[in-house]
């Protein structure tokens, strides 16, 4: 068993990012942050990989957010606040703009930069004990834009300055209810909630996938109408393999088997 405090594991089509600091409710230090692109690239890199689940080794937490001890040390000194600036930057930065689809799995508290983390996932899924909030006002520190980009794109403004002005914990059916995680389930059923969603999306045609996800982030980044891009990622489709395949399948009355990685 690693002791890697956070590391990458394969089941077939599926990736998954394991938080694993148990003992320390997985507060991220600056190495942990500093890691995590290089498993995003990994993932990004692999063409047995479809789709990334971001996960705690431990179901009874998700994370607490920075490690506040080390958070101290980082405080005073300059030079250190300006690399673990950067480190939490790039890697937030890498998860959101991976090209393959990604699920964050929360089994329990989800704060601060644990949830930044999972603000930079695709899709949450959350258990029914699971708590959410963003706490820097309880710290006397501001937010920095990308994070509240991050969650204002997935709650609105309104309600991402109700979390963040207060440094309120959410609750799951409220996190569900303003949008902040996308579904809720039993403890038990969690991880086999998770993984049966997202064999579900491994299932389909990455094609059409990363086409879609690429499309949403260029509206999210403010465009209106179609770019060159995306107007050729709608006209490639039709000569793609995976359209041959969707369609003869479709015609067979056969579940498809989609080539493209």
């Amino acid at each position: 068993m690693t002791t890697d405090l956070i590391y990458l594991a394969q089941d077939g089509d599926i990736a998954t990012i394991v938080l694993n600091r148990a003992d320390k409710k997985n507060a991220l230090t600056q190495a942990m942050w500093e890691t995590l692109p290089r498993l995003v690239a990994t993932v990004e890199n692999d063409p047995t990989v479809k789709i990334l689940i971001l996960k705690s080794a431990d179901p009874s937490v998700f994370s607490a957010g920075a490690d506040i001890a080390e958070f101290q040390e980082i405080a005073k000194d300059p030079a250190r606040r300006e690399s673990n600036r950067i480190a939490i930057r790039e890697g937030q930065r890498a998860l959101a703009r991976m090209s393959k689809p990604t699920v964050a799995e929360i089994g329990g508290a989800c704060v601060g930069g644990g949830c930044g983390l999972a603000l930079a996932c695709d899709i949450r899924m959350a258990a029914t004990g699971a708590r959410l909030g963003i706490t820097p006002a309880k710290l006397g520190l501001v937010y920095s834009l990308q994070d509240a980009k991050h969650l204002l794109e997935v709650v609105g403004a309104s309600h991402a300055k109700s979390i963040l002005y207060s440094g309120r914990l959410v609750d799951s059916d409220e996190a569900l209810r303003i949008g902040l995680i996308n579904s809720v389930h039993a403890a038990e059923d969690l991880t086999n909630d998770v993984r049966r969603f997202a064999q579900s999306i491994a299932d389909n045609s990455q094609w059409s996938v990363r086409g879609i996800k690429q499309v949403i982030r260029a509206i999210l980044e403010g465009a209106t109408d179609d770019t060159a891009e995306t107007q050729d990622l709608f006209r490639q489709s039709f000569d793609g393999i995976d359209h041959a395949e969707g369609v003869a399948a479709f015609l067979a009355r056969r579940k498809p088997d989609f080539p493209f990685r």
